[in-house]
């Protein structure tokens, strides 16, 4: 959680670009995010020299003797001039070395990078940007990843392909539902910003922190001294306990874990420096159109073998080139239509096994295309459809109204029986308003859900417990079908309608005369007073 002057901080910077000209929210945090990683990248390379200092231990470099001079703890100095030179002309086309003359963390870049430029025009906000940067504590992993998050909240504009920022509580129901652990292989498809991958390593850091009592790395500074919090409490690496984890385990939550797929550059930037900052080493983001025919020839070989988890918000419209969708899907959904042809992908790319959780605009549950039955019929006859999550409309404001839900499923095997009955739940309230403001509000279904969810008991589908009235209840997978598949929560919530009771007519009628006759009075009273 970041504190109100680190808050105060990130919106003076923000201010200073809007005033020097860069009003494009992700231009901004672009042109921060390089910033970051430019100090990050000393930080680092400190914390190594000290390291081998101690150690007498020889490590990879990020910076040759030439290059020394472009180092964060050099450059903050320069004038405004000089900086700004040497900004432009050296430090970003240093961004985009090859992976072999950087250390691992410039890797995980080096491929968006490329065309990565400078769009600070004005000397004077290059100087400011840099000395509030350097102020900025990167040193301190749990706030580092705060204060990135509080940097995304400020995109409040929907992109044209229909991708939008998913709201981080939405986000975070969606994660504990699915429950990754250690060894899990998870992907985003539309990756966006990162959310999903840097919210699931936010709940693996709680689901495995070590109990009272058990030692663990302490977080050191790039002096090698331990960090301390405002109360003078050591702070300590998580995820790095013996009894709770082994070494091979966090080889593989650095390297193997959290991957995402996106086709939009900038975004792919700011995706992987938002899981950088939150701790994770080097996550496996990759520039590709997920629903591209070329996709499969270039899967990393885990995306072959299939996810345990994928969790996703993809685009619900935008551009698509027809001839370059892969045929695979268009065998399963024959559409034009992205928010049809991401669930397909999704369901394609999970293992036997594999659990997704998938938000999709409402249109997917009830439209009446082949297309559309199909998609559905896919999920409920091969899969295991396990839930259908109705949320609210207002959820998405002020990026977009549209009405939304979260499908989850569990991918079935070709002998798959599929679906017996799927678990509906009708969310009312997230705990904000459902306006533009979108201010915290007392109602909120969330975590009603979550807890639902994991003790949902499908023995109380076909008993007297399963009340279509309540916010969850149970759907048999005939009733579904007879219904064209449709998926919509209100084609099944039953409603109790309340008996009203009127006067009779007569007495109505006599109010309304007495009511009028009072009105009289009231204005000859009036006139007599003129």
């Amino acid at each position: 959680m970041i504190t109100g002057p680190l808050k105060s901080k990130i919106d003076k910077l923000w201010e200073e670009f809007w005033t020097g000209g860069i009003t494009n929210p992700l231009t901004v945090v672009e042109q921060i995010t390089f910033l970051m990683y430019a100090r990050m990248l000393d930080m680092n390379e400190q914390a190594d020299e000290k390291r081998s200092a101690r150690t007498k231990q020889p490590f990879n470099r990020r910076f040759t003797d030439a290059e020394q001079h472009i180092r964060w703890q050099n450059l903050r100095h320069l004038g405004s001039e000089e900086l700004y030179k040497l900004v432009k002309d050296e430090l970003f086309p240093f961004f985009s070395k090859t992976s072999d003359d950087v250390s691992p963390e410039g890797a995980v870049f080096n491929e968006f990078m490329k065309d990565a430029q400078l769009m600070i025009q004005k000397q004077s906000l290059l100087v400011k940007a840099v000395e509030m940067v350097n102020d900025l504590p990167l040193e301190n992993s749990d706030t580092k990843g705060d204060l990135y998050e509080y940097l995304l909240s400020k995109l409040t504009t929907a992109g044209i392909n229909g991708q939008f920022r998913t709201p981080r509580h939405i986000i975070r129901a969606m994660v504990e539902m699915m429950d990754p652990d250690v060894t899990s292989q998870i992907c985003d498809p539309s990756t966006g910003t990162g959310g999903f991958l840097s919210v699931s390593y936010e709940y693996l850091l709680q689901k495995y922190t070590s109990p009272e009592g058990i030692e663990r790395e302490p977080v050191l500074d790039v002096d090698g001294n331990v960090q301390c919090d405002d109360n003078g409490k050591p702070l300590e690496n998580l995820l790095y306990s013996g009894d709770l984890i082994t070494p091979e385990q966090r080889t593989h939550i650095d390297t193997n874990m959290f991957n995402g797929f996106d086709f939009d550059a900038t975004m792919l930037r700011v995706a992987a420096m938002n899981l950088v900052m939150h701790g994770i080493k080097q996550p496996g983001i990759h520039y590709q159109d997920t629903l591209s025919q070329n996709f499969k020839e270039h899967y990393p070989q885990k995306a072959k073998e299939g996810y345990d988890i994928i969790l996703a918000n993809p685009p619900f419209k935008g551009s698509l080139d027809e001839e370059d969708v892969c045929p695979e899907l268009l065998r399963k959904v024959k559409t034009k239509k992205t928010e049809l042809l991401f669930v397909a992908l999704i369901e394609r790319m999970l293992k036997i096994g594999g659990q997704s959780a998938t938000i999709v605009p409402d249109g997917v549950l009830f439209g009446s295309s082949k297309a559309h039955v199909q998609l559905r019929q896919m999920l409920v006859d091969n899969n295991q459809l396990e839930a259908v999550i109705s949320l609210p409309s207002g959820v998405f404001k002020p990026y977009a109204g549209v009405s939304t839900a979260i499908l989850i499923f569990t991918k079935g095997g070709s002998g798959s029986k599929g679906t017996d009955h799927v678990w509906f739940y009708d969310v009312q309230a997230d705990g904000f308003s459902l306006d533009d403001k979108r201010t915290p509000i007392k109602d909120n279904d969330l975590p009603s859900l979550m807890s639902e969810f994991k003790t949902r008991d499908k023995a109380t589908a076909t008993s007297d417990k399963n009340d279509k009235t309540q916010k969850a209840f149970w759907v048999s997978k005939d009733e579904i079908a007879s219904n064209k598949y449709d998926l919509s929560i209100n084609r099944y919530k039953e409603v109790v309608y309340e008996e009203e009771s009127y006067d009779p007519p007569k007495e109505i009628l006599g109010k309304l005369v007495s009511l009028e006759n009072e009105i009289l009075a009231d204005l000859k009273e009036l006139e007599g007073m003129l």
